[in-house]
């Protein structure tokens, strides 16, 4: 038994008192102890069961008497200033009987209560439950009152009972105190409180100050682990490189190696939105600076670009049509050379121009003829006519030619929209647009033999269109790119009406061959390699000043100046008489009365108008025909 040896105080007993009042008095110390300053090491809380739902319930200290001790306390007590809890009797054994224990036996038999759990009767009840985690009462229950701790399941066995952590209880017995019954053999002794964890788990073999605990064991310093990972407030700080429990916040926890491929996809990614967005900017700068010339520089408004096509009647969509017809003529030969404009009549390379163009090349000159394009090839003269100016040559080797649309130049009215294509000056392909100013408008041109055999007579569509040296011969459109004239004249500002002759440009005084009568003319010329004129059969006096052409009173040679049995002489035309009208117009000279009758077919059927010794008739004729040359 453990006489004269103090009974182990409760963890929230206060400090034992001797008789005399002072602390440390009760009697002598334990023989496994140093001298110590009067603390006590606390016990450890017993183990509750699963069904206690995590509280405590410690036992009730029994009053110390002043004087003396009641009747029915333990031997021994009352002279350490202590009363020890009895023991729970098992079943079966004596109430008082107890026996040296060779095991810590926490648990009252058959119960399964712990025994320091036990109430004692008439002794108050704690305010607290015993806090595992060594946190100091406060004293009376208030506002300042510690939480209660956090409990955490533990391992249930088989019988349902939480078992004992073993290695948080001490490794030698534990004796019962002084003059407490002992328990019979095979029946476990009271279970001594188990120490919170922050107490140690045995008495150490030396002598250690009551100020300094005992380091913890080991299984003190591993706490046990959670599986519901719930978050506890008063747990321990992690240990710097250790691994605490995991606290469940309701979202998953990524491992460190987890963490890293993240970070190292998000990196990835970042670089790559990065090169995009870089290549981006970089390519949109890059043709910024390329279109502008720089950052910086002067940047002038201007329009994008828009189709190529025109409307079929605009003077864009004119040319476009016919400028593939259109060709430039070089001519040379007897000591001259020129430049003229021609178009295609036909896929068999015929091309129309004016006479006065290939006059330079005579009978053995040399003709190029110059396509849009820039193709050359040579060319052959088929047949001219200085009476009407137009002349036809044909190309060799050539295929793929497009011919020009011919239109009808009686159907033309003043004010109609034309264009004129040629080469003035020798530019070749020169567009330029106007309106028909006039119709059936006479005029001479040549007359550089002095005989007047090289006089043209032409009733001339004239046109504002700047028509040129080197717009010679070439065509005059309507709206719808068909040629209506064959550009042959201008009027000059210091002469009359020249073919070629002035060089001084054009004052929008222009004239054109009808296509009418081109068209005749080159049929003929294609075909016979001459031309036809219409012709009354009478001889002019072309030195007549009065209004109207007068018929000469002789003949060239001295003959009758009406041929016998020619289109006048049958129509009773005599010498003298003067014509006024052809077919209702008026006539005002000699050379009209020429132009009216060339405008004509031979064949064609004339009314007539004469006035003879004051007084006017009307005769009708049918015209003759002539060699042209």
């Amino acid at each position: 038994m453990n006489e004269g040896k103090p009974a182990k105080a409760k963890w929230w007993s206060p400090r034992p008192q001797g008789l005399s009042g002072e602390p440390g008095s009760a009697g002598p110390a334990r023989e496994d102890s140093a001298a110590t300053d009067g603390d006590f090491e606390l016990a450890r809380p017993a183990v509750r069961l699963d069904e206690d739902g995590g509280d405590y319930e410690l036992s009730r200290p029994e009053p110390v008497p002043a004087d003396g001790e009641p009747a029915g306390a333990p031997a021994g007590a009352a002279e350490h200033g202590v009363r020890a809890t009895p023991a729970v009797p098992p079943r079966g054994g004596p109430a008082g009987s107890a026996v040296e224990p060779t095991a810590p036996a926490p648990f009252a038999a058959d119960t399964g209560i712990p025994t320091s759990a036990v109430p004692v009767d008439g002794a108050p009840k704690p305010l607290h439950d015993p806090d595992p985690y060594s946190t100091p009462p406060y004293g009376e229950p208030g506002p300042w009152a510690p939480a209660p701790p956090v409990q955490h399941p533990a391992a249930t066995p088989a019988h349902g009972v939480a078992a004992a952590d073993r290695s948080a209880m001490p490794a030698t017995p534990v004796r019962p105190p002084q003059g407490a019954p002992a328990a019979p053999p095979g029946i476990p002794a009271p279970a001594v409180p188990l120490q919170p964890p922050s107490a140690p788990t045995s008495a150490p073999a030396a002598a250690v100050h009551a100020d300094t605990p005992p380091p913890p064991s080991a299984a003190a310093q591993t706490p046990a682990p959670d599986p519901w990972q719930r978050y506890d407030p008063w747990a321990a700080p992690v240990p710097p490189g250790g691994q605490g429990p995991l606290q469940q916040n309701g979202a998953g926890v990524l491992s460190t190696e987890q963490r890293r491929r993240r970070g190292r996809k998000a990196l990835a990614g970042g670089a790559v939105l990065l090169a995009l967005v870089s290549g981006g900017v970089g390519g949109a700068m890059g043709t910024y600076l390329e279109r502008n010339g720089g950052v910086g520089t002067v940047e002038l408004p201007q329009a994008g670009e828009e189709p190529t096509g025109r409307a079929a009647d605009s003077v864009a969509g004119i040319a476009g049509r016919a400028l593939p017809s259109v060709v430039t003529l070089h001519v040379s030969g007897s000591g001259e050379q020129g430049t003229g404009t021609g178009f295609v009549l036909d896929t068999q390379g015929h091309i129309l121009t004016n006479n006065h163009v290939v006059r330079p090349a005579g009978s053995a000159g040399e003709i190029t003829v110059t396509f849009d394009g820039g193709e050359s090839a040579e060319a052959e003269l088929v047949g001219r006519d200085s009476g009407y100016d137009l002349a036809v040559v044909k190309v060799k080797g050539v295929r793929g030619l497009t011919p020009l649309a011919l239109g009808n130049s009686d159907n033309v009215q003043v004010g109609d929209p034309v264009v004129a294509i040629g080469a003035p000056f020798d530019l070749a392909g020169t567009v330029t647009s106007g309106i028909i100013s006039a119709k059936q408008r006479p005029i001479t041109a040549g007359g550089e033999k002095g005989d007047g055999s090289d006089v043209s007579y032409v009733d001339a569509l004239q046109t504002d269109a700047p028509i040129n040296p080197g717009n010679s011969g070439g065509p005059l459109l309507d709206a719808r790119a068909r040629v209506i004239g064959i550009n042959s004249a201008i009027r000059s500002a210091g002469s009359g009406s020249e073919l070629e002759g002035g060089q001084s440009g054009s004052i929008g005084l222009g004239f054109a061959i009808p296509i009418n009568q081109g068209k005749r003319v080159a049929e003929e010329l294609i075909n016979t390699g001459k031309a036809t004129h219409p012709v009354i059969g009478i001889t002019l006096d072309m030195d007549y000043t009065g209004d109207g052409a007068r018929v000469a009173a002789e003949g060239s040679e001295g003959g009758s100046p009406v041929t016998v049995g020619g289109p006048g002489a049958k129509a009773g035309i005599k010498a003298g008489d003067v014509i006024t009208e052809v077919d209702g117009q008026r006539v005002h000279s000699g050379e009209e009365l020429i132009v009216k009758t060339r405008a004509h077919r031979p064949g064609d059927r004339l009314e007539l108008t004469v006035e003879r010794g004051g007084k006017e008739r009307t005769m009708s004729l049918v015209l003759g025909s002539s060699g042209g040359s």
